[in-house]
């Protein structure tokens, strides 16, 4: 609710500074969850925001309303200075995405009613007919039909590259993009899902700023950060453009709602949050308000998935069973992949894959007959779950392009949650003994 948050984002009234330091030294964002842009005084003393449930605002005077407007429909720039209808903007969404930018020191935060409505409508909003999306692969199957069969009825084309690619085989797939249309947009998913594997943001973002140095468009980088976000990597601290989320995952954290989010600088941002206020995708007041009170635990909740990950991971690892489990803190610091992981991320979450010795039965079993761990799909919350993409998530992608991205019927995507490692460990113990 800050004017401070976005030249192009509407602002409720003027509140006091946001404390964002004490002395010289930046406050952690976990801590600035508790208050950032939210001021007391201005909701009667609530120490907490409240939910405001409204569709519509009020203007003190018809040259306001003329104002704001003309701020919102872009007749002048710098986007409204006030609220105006609920498709627009609203105070609890204002708030969090002031919280959300401040994970990545990014410019500012756009909410939407889903990740799936982040990640569609920042796409829409910078690709035109003709041109190409360059991405890594695999991705969450619904973007890849995002991509493919929604966009591609519109004329928009796609080539992709293994998303542990090296620079030379990124750049080889970039000049192919460029020798069919317009490249507009690299589109990086990383870790990716399921397999966990990591694109190196870094080197993508200097092959953008290389090869088209001298080009009149500039392809916007876009990262989806949910796998490690917000807590353990920052895709805009890396060269990205724009990070986006899935904020039902950790960000909500109690598989209680469905929100998404995008994070960059204001240009990226800009036709995005025009696009937003058209096609009416922004979070609801009540979703936004339940993030707010999300963010508070954030860290908490991702920190100790991440220990309880390290527990199951290592007994999974070491089981006669198991082929191999895909978890980034087990990584080989010599390896490419720990050296992008070393520079990239500040943890290595708590979502991974088990490939199970044998292939669809020998998972379905194990996953049959797991008692803690909930047989569902998504990730990210308080709860352990456990799915298969293959048969699950990824079933819409045809079988010959899930054995090219590596995901196999042996492959069973585990989310580990908040509870204690000991009766985690003990569950996939027991399930295992059925495979």
């Amino acid at each position: 609710m800050t004017d401070e948050f976005d030249e192009g984002r509407p602002s409720r009234q003027p509140t006091p500074p946001q404390v964002t330091k004490i002395g010289d030294r930046d406050m952690h964002p976990s801590t600035l969850m508790m208050g950032y842009g939210y001021e007391p005084r201005l909701s009667e003393g609530s120490l907490k925001p409240p939910i405001f449930l409204t569709s519509t605002y009020a203007f003190e005077s018809a040259a306001d309303g003329k104002r704001f407007f003309e701020g919102i429909t872009g007749k002048r720039p710098g986007g409204s200075e006030g609220l105006v209808y609920g498709r627009f903007n609203g105070p609890n969404q204002e708030i969090l995405e002031g919280r959300l930018a401040q994970w990545e020191k990014a410019d500012t935060a756009l909410s939407f009613s889903s990740g799936m409505s982040a990640i569609g409508t920042s796409l829409m909003a910078h690709v035109e007919p003709g041109d190409v999306i360059v991405h890594s692969a695999p991705l969450y199957a619904a973007t890849e039909k995002m991509i493919d069969a929604m966009l591609g009825k519109f004329g928009v084309k796609w080539v992709d590259f293994p998303a542990g690619a090296s620079p030379e085989e990124i750049a080889k797939t970039i000049d192919r993009a460029g020798e069919i249309g317009r490249v507009a947009v690299i589109y990086l998913e990383s870790p990716a899902n399921p397999t966990n594997d990591l694109v190196d943001i870094e080197a993508v973002a200097k092959l953008r700023d290389d090869m088209f140095a001298d080009a009149e468009h500039r392809p916007v980088i876009m990262c989806d950060n949910t796998f490690l976000g917000p807590c353990f990597q920052a895709p805009t601290q890396n060269g990205a453009d724009i990070s986006l989320y899935s904020l039902t995952k950790y960000v909500g954290g109690h598989s209680d709602l469905v929100a998404g989010a995008a994070v960059g600088s204001r240009e990226a941002l800009a036709p995005i949050l025009a696009l937003r206020n058209t096609l009416g995708t922004i979070t609801d007041p009540n979703t936004a308000w339940m993030l707010l009170r999300s963010l508070e635990t954030v860290q908490l909740r991702m920190e100790k998935a991440q220990a309880n990950a390290r527990a199951v991971g290592t007994f999974l690892r070491d089981h006669p069973k198991v082929e191999r489990v895909s978890w980034l803190g087990f990584l080989d610091p010599a390896s490419t992949q720990g050296d992008i992981y070393r520079r990239h991320c500040s943890g290595a979450g708590s979502t991974f894959s088990v490939i199970v010795r044998g292939g669809e039965a020998e998972s379905f079993r194990l996953l049959d007959n797991l008692k803690t761990v909930k047989l569902a799909v998504s990730l990210g919350g308080t709860e352990s779950l456990a799915s298969h993409p293959a048969a699950m998530t990824h079933l819409s992608v045809p079988e010959a392009r899930r054995a090219e991205l590596g995901i196999g019927d042996n492959l069973v995507r585990v989310s580990i949650g908040v509870e204690h490692e000991d009766d985690l460990v003990a569950d996939f113990e027991q399930a295992l003994k059925a495979v």
